[in-house]
């Protein structure tokens, strides 16, 4: 087992990252002239098919450049561990390139892993030190299907605890903040921002994260990153630790459009262990990537939500880049409502009730797949005392509900009443002003420093997405405070229209380039 554990300073029992041992097909291969900073998945593989650079290469630079960012120089502290069977994944992908090409879409794609998808051979805790050294025996639906497409799981990253927290990312596992490469004295966001902070000092070539709440679109914005939360039910989350399975989503986090929706549409799709995707294989789109391609916005009709994000505390500085994101749509051809309004939101939400499912979900889902976990109660997991200081009420108030949620008066009326009333007014409003999308600041405020819980936090997310369970997409939009801290906009739509969301966020990437890699990550010198 603790061949696969990866310790705080990157030693894999005690070899370092940079002393792997090559293969023989690929021992005398020289270095390649490739940078990993700000690579893409098409340059990569242009570099393979060029025959410049072999997979080995690709996630040796990957893996030196952990040991040398991660937990120390800046030290954003992202990953928790490092797949210690990476490069030899890697030479067997180049034995195959050799005699077949390209074996998948994403083919030698070293992909961070947010530490709550259960990967084979390598330690699945969801941040939890109740969780510590459990090796699942299979690996997520989204993981395998990643591996099928041809991708390396290089590393999984760290989270807020049990996803709890969309501010913040600490864990128990590792103690300490994930931080934001763009200032190190700010949060990443939570609770993906392991994953966001190594895709976005690139650390990897792409990631994989959880959003119940905000935890994909949140961390993306905070490090200038595209992120994909799809319509409830077009991704399984099958293989992944619960948070709340009424609002759960899995999706991609990557540096350009067109690397995200390459994963996304590996990942989408029907899987039998997540009913909740019955419809996804009748529903998706045959190809993601035809959307990507320039042109969408022109002729787009798009309506600012201000109820998303007007409110005390909204910083002047992101108000200014959201106008001159606001200006960039209408200048690309786009005819865009300054302010649209969900009608009676107020009057649809009331009276929800209390409805706290974690300790349900948490616990069906150990004992359904936790082969081998150290826990399968939440009250095992308080006992154990292996948690973060910060969650423990958090923790204890979920072991006190005795109601299942699908019985619990506020559960049933959340799903009953609340869902269906905002899904039909969101409908209502966008049919009735034939708006292609909704768009938002997807926060409100610049990334918090580091300890600060008192300023306003400007998460944006937690309302109408999960309410609705329509598909929201965060892309960078600009730079707050001396342009240097990331801020990123929110494309928001209808049940299944990932596709349009794809093509206007797209349009607005490629004529913006609002995307640059943090100051103090660069190319590590060539040895």
């Amino acid at each position: 087992m603790m061949r696969q554990l990866c310790a705080a300073a990157l030693a894999l029992c005690g070899v370092t990252l940079g002393a792997q041992t090559p293969s023989a097909g690929t021992r005398n291969a020289p270095r390649a002239a490739f940078s990993v900073v700000e690579a893409t998945i098409a340059g990569v593989h242009a570099a393979f098919t060029a025959k410049t650079l072999t997979c080995r290469q690709l996630v040796q630079m990957y893996l030196d450049r952990i040991e040398a960012y991660d937990k120390k120089g800046p030290s954003i502290n992202a990953i928790v561990v490092v797949n210690s069977q990476a490069l030899d994944v890697a030479d067997s992908l180049d034995r195959r390139f050799a005699r077949e090409g390209l074996t998948g879409p994403l083919h030698c794609v070293p992909t961070i892993v947010k530490d709550n998808f259960e990967t084979i051979g390598l330690q699945t805790t969801a941040g939890s030190g109740a969780l510590e050294g459990w090796m699942p025996r299979r690996d997520a639906f989204m993981v395998a299907r990643i591996k099928a497409a041809g991708a390396i799981v290089l590393a999984k990253s760290n989270m807020a605890e049990w996803a709890f927290s969309p501010l913040e990312t600490v864990n128990s596992i590792l103690p300490g903040y994930s931080l934001n490469p763009y200032d190190v004295t700010r949060v990443t966001a939570g609770s993906s921002g392991g994953t966001a902070a190594a895709v976005a000092a690139s650390l990897g070539l792409v990631g994989l994260g959880t959003d119940t709440g905000n935890s994909i679109r949140g961390p993306s914005a905070h490090q200038a990153l595209f992120g994909i939360r799809s319509t409830m039910g077009l991704t399984s989350r099958s293989g992944v630790v619960p948070l709340n399975l009424r609002a759960d989503i899995a999706g991609p986090m990557a540096r350009t459009a067109e690397d995200a929706v390459r994963v996304f549409q590996v990942v989408v799709g029907t899987d039998a262990e997540d009913p909740v995707t019955a419809e996804a294989d009748r529903r998706r789109e045959p190809d993601y990537a035809t959307f990507v391609k320039p042109g969408a916005l022109t002729g787009a009709r798009i309506g600012v939500l201000r109820q998303a994000y007007e409110r005390t505390g909204l910083d002047s500085e992101v108000v200014a880049v959201f106008a001159n994101a606001v200006r960039d749509l209408r200048a690309a051809g786009a005819t865009v409502l300054d302010t649209v309004l969900v009608d009676s939101l107020t009057a649809l939400t009331r009276g929800q009730g209390g409805c706290n499912p974690f300790k349900f979900d948490v616990e069906r889902y150990l004992a359904s797949r936790g082969e081998g976990a150290p826990v399968k109660t939440l009250r095992e997991v308080i006992r154990s005392g292996r948690f973060h200081p910060s969650v423990q009420a958090r923790l204890v108030s979920a072991d006190s509900v005795t109601v299942a949620p699908e019985d619990t008066p506020g559960c049933v009326f959340r799903e009953n009443t609340v869902k269906p009333r905002v899904r039909a007014a969101v409908n209502k409003l966008m049919d009735s002003l034939r708006l292609d999308a909704l768009v938002y600041p997807t926060w409100s405020n610049p990334p918090r420093r580091v300890g600060d819980m008192q300023t306003p936090a400007g998460d944006n997310s937690q309302l109408f997405s999960p309410t609705t369970g329509f598909p929201a997409i965060t892309v960078p939009m600009g730079y707050t405070r001396d342009n240097r801290l990331p801020a990123g906009m929110t494309f928001f739509g209808r049940a299944w229209s990932e596709g349009r969301l794809i093509a206007l966020s797209y349009d607005y990437e490629r004529r913006t380039k609002h995307r640059r890699p943090p100051p103090n990550f660069g190319p590590l010198p060539r040895r």
